[in-house]
């Protein structure tokens, strides 16, 4: 869970959203996170109005093991080029354009 609140708050804090400007969640994960519920994560950080969605990744070869990734559908004005997206630990190697430090 700590994991998911790290991206969850790094997505907010670096766009500048506003949680009621949330229109719903997706958080999808790979088949080796199995002990809780990415979207528990959102609830326990408050949370509540917002429709949240979990779904299992398919099992690939080369994917990425412990991977949750977020589809955070938001209410803005700001252009897609002006959208800050987070690829955090061992995710980074999916978008190294996008992660940090790079």
């Amino acid at each position: 869970m700590a994991r998911v609140a790290e991206l969850l708050t790094g997505i907010v804090t670096q766009n500048g959203i506003q949680t009621e400007d949330v229109a719903a969640v997706i958080f999808s994960s790979t088949a080796d996170i199995n002990a809780a519920f990415p979207a528990k994560a959102a609830r326990e950080m408050g949370w509540s109005d917002v429709p949240l969605f979990g779904t299992q990744e398919i099992e690939a070869v080369d994917a990425v093991d412990k991977c949750v990734r977020v589809l955070l559908l938001w209410n803005t004005d700001k252009t897609q080029k002006e959208i800050r997206h987070l690829y955090l630990q061992g995710a980074a190697v999916l978008r190294r354009d996008l992660a940090p430090g790079r």
